[in-house]
């Protein structure tokens, strides 16, 4: 049975505090459009720049999960991201003013009920699907984790921690039906050992931190005058160890709250990847680097396999570009003007054609009894046209450039004589973000590989 993709139907708001950075502000939640995914704003910079929830962004794990983009960062984004996957929310824009997700009690309560709050909306697209279809794993011996997922018709977590302390103890966690996140799962806040927090404290780590956003275990005998002194920090009259061996901020909502909020981060990084998942998690000591890490993996080994175009070609339909019109778009001009026209044109491939004759003037010197076309030429030729399906994705290209940043894993199959007609076909292999582009690209000669190799290439306003 298929599902469409939700938004929500009005502006929802969020008050509070950074965890780590003690900046307070808002944030807020917008109804986006479907296929818009979920995307911070930092309405606080010059520009307003966007960031993506994309496992892509990710450059910081440590006590939470960090993305950057457009030259702008946002901290701890697992909780609220959590809160949109358990109520089945895929497009959002999440204005925030401040660098960090307002921490509230720790958990994703507060996300959750500003989003019912503002109310689910569907919407008319379907909802897309990474299908796990066999099983994933990663294990770190030296950190000491264990993720997998394997097939299943639904979502599902499983999640077992075990810190090798007395007071914790071996705890485990389900969530078989993402209908139950809301109750079992999103009130379940983050949790901190005792020895974790005073070095946190001691390193000003936690500026936002107070005993109302954590559960504090205390694996260790503790005086009387620590005690006070955490009492005067967190501005509390009085602290003190309870029988469960966690300081008296607060009471627990489950036996087990600790694992659960574990499945919880898992829940939130995994949604990095951009869709709903149909896999069954298992997870062992799950942390923010190993989501994120499990998430990559994932990934790779569910993203769509290139099916880059192949022979025969219909050379003589008419032309996206000829080549008058390839010269309004590259600033290439003979001799070194390689492509002669384009094909096809699309959002995810592009088909040049380089007509070969024994008029190039670069038969004159390169093996002038058995002209041969130099293989750098043919790179060239290739990156000329991925330089056009670049240029392609900017209502404008006449004031854009193309510099090509890389080339990869070239292969020259056969030779290129002339009287060959070369065939460029160029696919995407990953979305272009930042005016970054990456292509894969095969030259036909007839039905043969002559040349292959992988581009990466950055787009640039002309100055």
């Amino acid at each position: 049975m298929t599902e469409n993709q939700c938004t929500i139907k009005s502006v929802s708001s969020v008050r509070g505090t950074g965890l780590h950075t003690g900046q307070h502000g808002t944030l807020t939640f917008h109804p986006a459009p479907a296929h818009h995914g979920i995307k911070f704003r930092r309405i606080d910079l010059k520009g307003q720049p966007l960031i993506d929830a994309n496992i892509d962004n990710v450059i910081d794990t440590a006590r939470g999960t960090t993305l950057q983009q457009n030259g702008a960062r946002v901290y701890t984004i697992e909780h609220v991201l959590a809160a949109c996957t358990g109520l089945g929310v895929d497009n959002l824009i999440i204005d925030l003013d401040m660098d960090e997700i307002p921490i509230r009690d720790g958990s994703g309560r507060y996300f959750v009920e500003a989003l019912e709050k503002a109310g689910i909306q569907r919407q008319e697209a379907v909802r897309e699907y990474i299908v796990i279809d066999k099983p994933i794993h990663l294990k770190n011996e030296e950190k000491g984790f264990e993720l997998s997922i394997v097939p299943s018709e639904t979502f599902k977590v499983d999640v077992k921690i075990d810190y090798g302390t007395e007071v914790l103890g071996v705890q485990f966690a389900s969530l078989h039906d993402i209908k139950g996140f809301k109750h079992e799962i999103a009130p379940c806040r983050t949790f901190v050992f005792l020895h974790e927090l005073e070095y946190l404290l001691s390193n000003k780590l936690i500026q936002g931190g107070d005993l109302s956003n954590a559960i504090v275990f205390v694996n260790r005998k503790v005086s009387q005058e620590e005690l006070d002194r955490l009492a005067d920090l967190f501005k509390k009259p009085k602290v003190k160890v309870k029988d469960e061996g966690i300081l008296n901020n607060l009471d627990l909502h489950f036996d087990n709250e600790p694992a659960r909020h574990k499945l919880l981060d898992v829940v939130g990084d995994l949604s990095l990847l951009g869709k709903h998942i149909k896999g069954h998690v298992t997870a062992f000591r799950p942390g923010h680097y190993a989501n994120t890490e499990f998430a990559k993996l994932i990934k790779q080994h569910t993203k769509k396999p290139i099916m880059i175009k192949e022979p025969p070609f219909d050379l003589n339909k008419e032309p996206v570009y000829d080549i008058m019109q390839i010269q309004k778009i590259l600033p290439h001009r003979p001799p070194f003007l390689l492509i002669d026209k384009i094909l096809e044109i699309s959002d995810e491939h592009i088909l040049g054609i380089k007509n070969v004759t024994m008029n190039e003037p670069f038969f004159v010197g390169h093996f002038p009894q058995e002209p041969v076309m130099p293989g750098v030429l043919q790179v060239e030729a290739m990156a000329q046209t991925g330089g056009i399906f670049v240029l392609h994705s900017v209502p404008d290209p006449e004031n854009y450039i193309t510099y090509f940043l890389k080339i990869e894993e070239a292969k020259f199959r056969h030779k290129v004589v002339p009287g060959d007609t070369i065939v460029f076909a160029l696919e995407l292999t990953s979305p272009i973000r930042r005016g970054i582009c990456n292509m894969r690209g095969i030259a036909y000669v007839g039905n043969k590989i002559v040349t292959e190799g992988k581009l990466m290439a950055q787009i640039a306003r002309k100055q």
